[in-house]
Parts: structure tokens; sequence; C-alpha cells
């Protein structure tokens, strides 16, 4: 993995994005994902369809004070930071970052601004404090205009315009409640019950590298193609028959803003029947603004896609989930986002005496369909490796694809793969 094994300051190789570069009409679409062994073709460059002309841009200060709200005006200015201070170069790291785009979200900026801090750190280890220092400003600047052009590579964030999932199949996006509860179980369980009845799956993973619970999830690992942004790509592998498209930087973080668009996870020349999503992002964070980023999968369009809810079987993980749903109300009330229809709970077989009553008015209506994945030791003890999940947990999760008329009704899941089982090796391709 690049950034996880790899995570250095990434400045060989850049190629700096300015404001101007961003405003030019070309943009990167992904080619068809590798056959096991093969090298991708490179990209086409096609027409943008969002150019940085529809991109909110920085205020003049006329309009900063004619939108001033009453009595702020009066307020005095804080005061400088002191040279040298760790208030002072987070500033200036935030400055760096939002160069090549002066409205760049506050969640990447603040991305942005840990990365420099990180890499001045490692720098400072080997070499003066000033080398460190402008360390940090490259990378937090590098982070920044990575984030910038990725953003304008798909739907602008204010848009309400339905997304199109044509050539996607079924979208199943995958959302925790909070770190850990097991969306990348759930995901990999539904992958691999889906292409254990031979259908073609796409598995996707936007998640940092250096955290993703998918790290080591491919048979067959396959190239990285380039994605929006010299900094961003896309690495399509194998697990068995289920093509596998996870997200790679060698900046030290990748950013909310730095996900590609679900467009650039697409096979061009494959047809796929259902794919399902890791978001693996925070999921407070992606309720905020599920628009971009990650939580552009999350996008209303057709078909509807069907979000799944994570949680565990805790009064705190059910009190999580009551929030993320709160939080994606109001979103889901424009007709910006699809709602998730169902709960999974991971690590139990029911609800623990006392748990099932402490839900929020939200989650009580996904509790009669609850499908419940029982613990797992090997899992637990590994997390998701190469081998086929075992078949307790495909068995739990089978009659929710079989309600979602995405398996048949009276066939079993439960048959085996070609480089999907607990010992062959080999990886296979559609």
């Amino acid at each position: 993995m690049v950034a996880s094994g790899q995570n250095s300051l990434g400045h060989n190789g850049f190629r700096n994005a300015t404001t101007a570069s961003l405003a030019r009409t070309e943009q990167g679409e992904p080619s068809e994902p590798p056959a096991a062994g093969t090298t991708p073709p490179s990209l086409p460059e096609p027409e943008r369809t969002a150019t940085a002309t529809q991109w909110p841009c920085a205020p003049s200060p006329a309009d900063t004070e004619q939108t001033q709200p009453h009595g702020l005006a009066d307020q005095p200015s804080p005061a400088p930071a002191e040279p040298g201070s760790l208030e002072d170069r987070d500033r200036r790291l935030a400055r760096a970052a939002s160069q090549a785009w002066p409205e760049l979200p506050t969640a990447d900026i603040v991305g942005a601004v840990e990365a420099g801090q990180w890499a001045a750190a490692a720098e400072t280890t080997s070499s003066s404090n000033d080398a460190g220092d402008q360390t940090g400003l490259r990378t937090a600047a590098q982070t920044g205009q990575a984030a910038a052009a990725v953003q304008r590579q798909g739907l602008p964030p204010i848009s309400d315009t339905h997304a199109d999932w044509a050539g996607f199949g079924e979208v199943i996006p995958v959302l925790a409640a909070s770190p850990g509860a097991g969306a990348s179980l759930v995901a990999t369980v539904l992958a691999d019950a889906l292409q254990l009845a031979e259908q073609r799956v796409l598995l996707v993973d936007t998640a940092d590298p250096a955290r993703s619970g998918l790290a080591a999830a491919a048979r067959s690992e396959g190239p990285a193609l380039d994605g929006p942004h010299p900094s961003v790509r896309i690495r399509f592998s194998w697990r068995a028959q289920a093509l596998l498209a996870r997200v790679e930087t060698e900046l030290p973080v990748i950013t909310p803003g730095m996900v590609p668009p679900p467009r650039f996870f697409k096979p061009k020349h494959q047809s796929v029947q259902a794919t399902v999503v890791d978001l693996g992002h925070d999921a407070w964070r992606v309720a905020a603004h599920p628009l971009a980023g990650a939580g552009a999968w999350l996008r209303a369009g057709t078909p509807t896609p069907k979000p799944v809810l994570v949680c565990r079987a805790t009064r705190p993980s059910l009190l999580h989930a009551e929030q993320v749903l709160a939080r994606l109300d109001a979103w889901n009330r424009s007709g910006a986002t699809t709602s998730p229809t169902q709960l999974v709970v991971v690590g139990a077989k029911r609800w623990p005496t006392g748990v099932r009553g402490s839900a929020g008015l939200r989650v009580s209506g996904l509790l009669d369909d609850a499908v419940f994945l029982p613990h797992d030791p090997d899992i637990a003890t590994t997390g998701i490796r190469a081998e086929v999940t075992p078949t307790r947990l495909r068995a739990a999760i089978t009659p929710l694809l079989r309600r979602w008329d995405l398996l048949p009704q009276t066939a079993s899941s439960a048959g085996r793969l070609p480089g999907l089982s607990r010992r062959s090796k080999g990886a296979t391709s559609w």
C-alpha cells in the first residue's frame, strides 16, 4: 500500500496544481480495470463536467463588509500569533493549504494542516527546524491542491442534481455508526455473498489507505490507475471474481475532499451487477456534508442506492447511529441523499437485555428488520484477509440480499469460486 507502508512526503513526481490549471476543461476518466496480470491502458481525457467558474470564489473585501453580521464588524481582530509558535505554524499551513482554492472546505484544510505538521515533525528529526518548516508548508499546499482538484471533478456540492448510477448495478453504501463498528466487515461479507452467487461485484474502498479495513482484502494486486489528480490514484485489484477498487496517495493523508467522485471507480467496459462501498470515513463528518467525497455514494439517484448503517449491540453504538441518522435528516428531506434503510448489527446474535429499548426514534424504525452478524474470533484477531469470509456470516446476510432481490430466493450462496477459498491461491477475472 502506498500510503500505509510508504506514506512519505511525496515530493518527487508531484505536479503542482494551480488555480489556473484547475480551470482547464480537461478531466480524467478511469480506464478499464485490468484483468489479472495485465497492464492498464493510459487514461483518456474527455471534457470536464464542472469548471472552476461553477465553484464558489473567495469573497471580496467589499462583499465581506456588506455581509458582515451586525455587531461583528466592531469586534477586534484576533491577536497575531507569536512567530514560531504552534498557532503561527497552523495559520501558515492553513494559508498554504487554501492557495489553490480559497473556498477549500474546512475539513480539507484541517487535514492538510495535520499533514503539514506531521511532515514538518518528520523532517525536523533529521534536519533543521527551517527545513522542517518548509517541508510542512509544501506538504500542506500539495494536500490542499489535491483536494481542490478532486472536488472539481464531480457534481458541485450545492447541486441538487440526482446521481446517475447506471453502470454500477445495485449500489450498496455501507456506513459505520462510529469508528470500529464493522463497516468493512459488512461490506466484505456482502461482496462475498454476491460473488459466490456468480454476481459481478465491484467492492469500493474510499478510506485513507493507512486506516483501511480492506488493506489486505485482495488476493491479487493490480496496478494503480491515475485518478483526478496526480497525487490521487485508484488501485484495481481482484478479490477472486470481485473487483476491489481502493484509493491511494503518496501524501500523508487523504482528506475527505480527496476521495474521487464515484464515476472514477466505475469499470469502463465491464458491466457490474452490484457495487458495495465501504465509505471508510468518520460517519459524523460524512453525515454533516454527504454530497462530496465518500458521502457522494449516498446521493439520491437512479437506480436508488440501498445504504446500510452498521452498529454494535450496545447502547453507545445505538446512540451514535441515532446521531448519524439525525444529521442526515435534512439532506434526506431535501431529496439530495438516500437514507439508510437497513441496520446491520456486528458481533452479536441478538440484542442484549435493555439495549433495544435505548434506541432513538430514527433507529427504532430499523430495529425490526435488523440483521445480526455473529462474532467471529478469527476476523476479530486478523481483520479482513484475502480468504473467503466465514459461511455463517454470509448465511446471516443472505436473507437481506434475497429480500432486495439481489439473490434468488432458493439459491445457495455457500458455493466456492476459484481464488476465494481458505487454501487456494489463484484469482479469476470477469
